[in-house]
């Protein structure tokens, strides 16, 4: 047996840092797989309430396709509430962005020149008294952080509507993303690393 007081405190410490270390490369390797590997989706960008446009260093985003009308929704409605998740299938259109072609709170089977994306997890309660109309879901790409000082000019073509985003989906659905453009010009490119 080992009589040295350091030792166990010492194994406490290593062990601790190499778990750290291991949570952070997980993080960090979990989001370049998605741009490494994802499809690019191109998504319009519509405007924000201005009270809310900028919070320190980061914009806030909305886009067309986090309003799901409820006649896209395939297979029902759940008839309780409950925690929920939205499979959301995405079809390019003719303008070149990326629309809501069908979507629904179960599974959807792959189809040729369509992605899958998961919505982030919300809470769905059911309306009793009138049908939903539409679900507003968010897919974790509705902050993007900025240098400090740059985010009114993304605020502006956000607001005129010339801002769009190209967000990577991977195979599990889950968006990051990877750049961000002003009429078309790219401004900012996110790297794998």
């Amino acid at each position: 047996m080992n009589s040295n007081p350091l030792v166990r405190p010492l194994f406490a410490a290593i062990l601790v840092a190499v778990l750290q270390t291991a949570f952070l490369g997980y993080m960090i390797e979990s989001r370049a797989s998605i741009l490494r590997n994802g499809v690019d989706v191109v998504l319009k960008t519509v405007p924000v309430d201005p009270r809310d446009l900028l919070r320190g260093d980061y914009v806030i985003l909305s886009y067309d396709v986090s309003s799901i009308p409820a006649d896209k929704v395939t297979g029902g409605f759940p008839s309780e509430a409950t925690d929920a998740q939205l499979s959301v299938r995405l079809e390019k259109q003719p303008d070149g962005f990326w629309g809501v072609a069908e979507a629904s709170f179960g599974a959807l089977a792959p189809k040729e020149g369509s992605v899958i994306a998961r919505s982030a997890p919300f809470y769905f309660y059911p309306a009793a008294d009138s049908p939903q109309s539409s679900l507003n879901v968010d897919y974790g790409i509705e902050r993007y952080y900025v240098p400090e000082g740059e985010g009114k000019v993304l605020e502006e073509a956000r607001n005129a509507s010339a801002l769009s985003v190209t967000a990577r989906v991977d195979d599990e659905g889950r968006m990051q993303i990877r750049l961000i453009a002003i009429d078309g010009k790219p401004l900012y490119e996110e790297p794998l690393y």
